[in-house]
């Protein structure tokens, strides 16, 4: 098991588990926010559409679905 902060929150999950089901199992489904406004979220789950993207570690516009979660990594979602 690793830690991690989601939004500020520690959320604990399995080695292995990608960024993005890491902010769904924490309950965030909103990752990032389209330009008009609209709430967007993990859509293909392979890095194509970037529907995902969000800031780890202070660099913005990750794919969560592409990166594993380590311990004691920082996430922020546009929410």
């Amino acid at each position: 098991m690793i830690t991690l902060t989601i939004n500020k929150i520690s959320i604990t999950v399995d080695e292995g588990t990608t960024i993005a089901a890491a902010i769904l199992n924490a309950g965030v489904t909103a990752f990032r926010k389209s330009v008009t406004g609209e709430p967007r979220g993990a859509v293909c789950g392979m890095g194509i559409c970037f529907e995902c993207r969000v800031t780890i570690d202070g660099i913005a516009h990750q794919r969560s679905c592409n990166v594993i979660a380590a311990d004691g990594m920082e996430v922020v979602t546009d929410e």
